[in-house]
């Protein structure tokens, strides 16, 4: 009888997981198989799924209108710029917090948290005004410290929560055989928490690449990542939604096929400690 009940629960489970992937993952489907659509039939209605006259003309299209490739190297250098200088500052900081510890480290991890909260659009002007006087308009090395700092405050917990769950013993060891400070954190502490540093530029990788505000706002061609791309789509005579998706399709492909090969890493890391 229990034995039953284990597997009735076992098979709701993931019924429940499938169903709930599935529900997830439609839009996307839909989006690239609008791509393969002719515009009229892109706006059917009702809507055709699978059946109907496949063509590539969308793509073809975009790529005659745009550069997808300046786009897609923006947004390479702005995504992996970021989470390399991101990860370079919160390493220190979330290893002074996980081992040197004070009365305030939980309030100020707390006020980190907090200014995720506080909508994009309450910072734009002053930040607007501080790139026009410091030249970083529509730079790529302007867009890489605004996401930066945006994705700090996630960063710094993550890395927290990996390293609280190192022994401190064996930092504790590593002074005693005369380890520096430095070797202590390169050498001792970033091959241990390896998973967890890993998962967390994956995920940082992925934030800033799908970042809208701040490319909309901040940059107009020169520096323009995947996401201008995509709103570039967006015009005044209306929107075209099989070059829409097309353009959609084009921006995604890149992170879902990063997101695929490394999902192993991203979830033991994120089991390494993130989610306790």
């Amino acid at each position: 009888m229990a034995r039953r009940i284990t597997n009735n629960r076992k098979i709701i489970n993931t019924t429940a997981a499938w169903g709930i992937g599935l529900l997830i993952f439609f839009p996307i489907l839909w989006t690239i198989l609008t791509s393969f659509k002719t515009e009229a039939m892109a706006i059917a209605d009702p809507p055709v799924f699978l059946f109907f006259d496949w063509t590539l003309e969308n793509y073809s299209v975009v790529q005659e209108r745009s550069n997808y490739g300046r786009f897609l190297w923006n947004s390479i250098f702005i995504a992996g710029g970021s989470t390399i200088l991101g990860i370079i500052v919160a390493v220190p900081a979330a290893w002074s917090m996980a081992f040197v510890p004070s009365k305030r480290t939980k309030d100020i991890l707390l006020w980190m948290l907090s200014t995720k909260m506080l909508p994009a659009v309450g910072v734009l002007y002053p930040i607007y005004l501080l790139f026009i006087k410091f030249g970083l308009l529509d730079s790529i090395l302007g867009l890489t410290i605004v996401l930066m700092l945006i994705n700090l405050p996630i960063i710094v917990w993550m890395l927290y929560t990996y390293f609280r769950e190192i022994p401190g013993e064996i930092l504790e060891a590593a002074r005693m055989d005369g380890a520096s400070l430095k070797s202590e954190i390169l050498y001792v502490l970033t091959p241990m928490a390896v998973p967890g540093i890993a998962s967390t530029l994956l995920l940082n990788f992925i934030l800033a690449w799908n970042e809208a505000f701040w490319t909309l706002n901040l940059t107009a061609a020169k520096a323009a990542p995947l996401t201008a791309f995509i709103a570039s789509y967006s015009s005044p005579e209306g929107l075209f939604y099989a070059k829409l998706s097309a353009a959609s399709t084009m921006a995604i492909a890149p992170i879902l096929v990063l997101g695929w090969f490394s999902q192993k890493q991203l979830v033991r890391g994120l089991t390494f400690g993130a989610v306790k």
